[in-house]
């Protein structure tokens, strides 16, 4: 198989010799996936691979068994019993997608070096933006991952508000936002305190009156903000900030309000739409994560805006080294990215598999199993302290011992899990060491979250 096919070969005739390599690695990946709930969500080993190339370039087969290596010792998404984070098992069109991504390369840097996913991309920023609530006109840019996302939504709104040579400007959010958000600050070149976090209320959501109060203390002092950032969904327990009594406030005061709505903001398409969602595009920017619950491989984020021309007039160089675009502006002066692969095409094409009605099948389904195994762990209320929201995650501690206790309990009680198939993460919440299961897998069972609670009840002190 050459590195590279001759451009001049028959047409339409397949290179046999790539046909047959993309059709194995294919057929090997395919019984890696669908031999999934056999082994468990992690490796039973980590091969340790040989990171150099030799000195003469390896036939087909060899890198096939180089490929093979690399399954055997990957974290298995797509066992019924990965519910430890926020990473579902692909779609199968989108992984073809992505294929078809590489094999086209086109750059979403500029309109020349990918003419139709340049429109695409726009097209269907468009689409996602205004089906989760954002005015007419709303649309935005793809990124690689929420963190992103986010560092390009404030650079934006400082830039929009005139802030750019304010060092002391801050940024207003929850004790619980994400930590992206911290090194946002970082790359902005501003100090740690610039964000500022604040209490939460009972339901680890940020308070309105508090956001108010902190805007009227920073003015008193002369001190500028560079936005409002309220979340979507907490990593740990899915909290929902006040949405609708934000986005009232921060448009009477004009301030920028930012939603990160990584985890929780998809949820808007479905046909019932959790409590707290209905204001979310009422934001000046969102950040929304597909690939977190919609099996859209990695990565998959975008920054949508309600005036999406903040991006060019935020990033835009004028990219004099290419012809200017015919529809719009180039795909790199619309964020800090320059040049990205078209990671929109698997999005589309994973969407368009999905349907309307099979975007709702999963998030109704990822949002019925969280209730079943909240349901499942009632018997055990009064020993288990549990801590979840709206959406698909729930964490839980003992409700007794200090915290070198529940540190204890959630490394036994994760190992016994693991020996049954089912991986839980161990986060660190409020100073707790808390187990926390991610119910947006679409491959759990009830049988599964039967086996979990019965497990996690056993593990409790009496």
């Amino acid at each position: 198989m050459p590195p590279f096919l001759d451009p001049f070969g028959a047409v339409p005739t397949a290179e046999p010799s790539l046909t047959a390599f993309l059709q194995q690695a294919a057929c090997d990946l395919s019984h890696w996936l669908a031999s999934a709930g056999a082994s468990s969500p992690l490796p039973p080993s980590r091969p340790r691979l040989d990171p150099a190339p030799s000195q003469q370039g390896f036939p087909p087969h060899r890198l096939l068994a180089d490929l093979q290596q690399v399954m055997e010792g990957a974290y298995n998404p797509s066992h019924p019993g990965a519910l430890a984070h926020l990473d579902p098992p692909p779609l199968t069109a989108a992984i073809a997608a992505e294929m078809v991504c590489a094999g086209l390369n086109n750059n979403l840097l500029a309109e020349e070096l990918s003419p139709g996913l340049s429109r695409l991309e726009r097209d269907l920023c468009r689409w996602l933006a205004r089906s989760l609530g954002m005015p007419a006109g709303s649309g935005g840019v793809p990124a690689s991952g929420g963190s992103l996302s986010n560092l390009m939504a404030l650079v934006t709104a400082r830039q929009r508000r005139g802030l750019a040579g304010r060092s002391d400007a801050v940024v207003l959010c929850s004790a619980d936002a994400h930590v992206s958000l911290d090194k946002a600050v970082m790359v902005m070149g501003l100090p740690a305190e610039a964000l500022v976090r604040l209490p939460l209320d009972a339901m680890g959501r940020l308070e309105r009156d508090r956001v108010a109060d902190a805007l009227a203390a920073l003015d008193r002092r002369g001190t500028p903000v560079i936005a409002v950032v309220a979340t979507a969904g907490t990593t740990v327990r899915g909290a929902i900030d006040p949405l609708a009594e934000l986005a009232d406030l921060c448009h009477a005061h004009g301030q920028w309000l930012h939603v990160d709505g990584a985890i929780g903001a998809v949820f808007a398409l479905g046909s019932h739409v959790p409590a707290g969602l209905e204001a979310l595009g009422r934001a000046d920017s969102l950040t929304v994560n597909p690939q977190k619950l919609l099996g859209i491989p990695k990565t998959s984020s975008l920054l949508l805006l309600a005036e999406p021309q903040a991006l060019a007039s935020t990033f835009g160089t004028g990219l004099p080294y290419m012809e200017p675009p015919d529809d719009g502006e180039h795909g790199g002066e619309a964020g800090l990215q320059g040049t990205r692969p078209a990671e929109i095409l698997k999005l589309w094409l994973g969407l368009r598999q999905l349907g309307l009605e099979g975007i709702d099948g999963l998030l109704q389904g990822a949002l019925g199993r969280c209730r079943c195994l909240e349901q499942l762990l009632e018997p055990a209320a009064e020993r288990l302290q549990r801590c979840g929201g709206p959406l698909h995650l729930l964490a839980f501690t003992p409700a007794t011992g200090d915290g070198a206790a529940a540190e204890r309990w959630s490394q036994r009680t994760r190992g016994v899990l693991l020996a049954s198939g089912l991986m839980l993460s161990r986060p660190l919440h409020h100073g707790r060491r808390h187990l926390k299961a991610v119910l947006g897998n679409p491959h759990t069972r009830p049988e599964d979250l039967e086996r979990l609670a019965a497990i996690v009840i056993d593990s409790l002190p009496s």
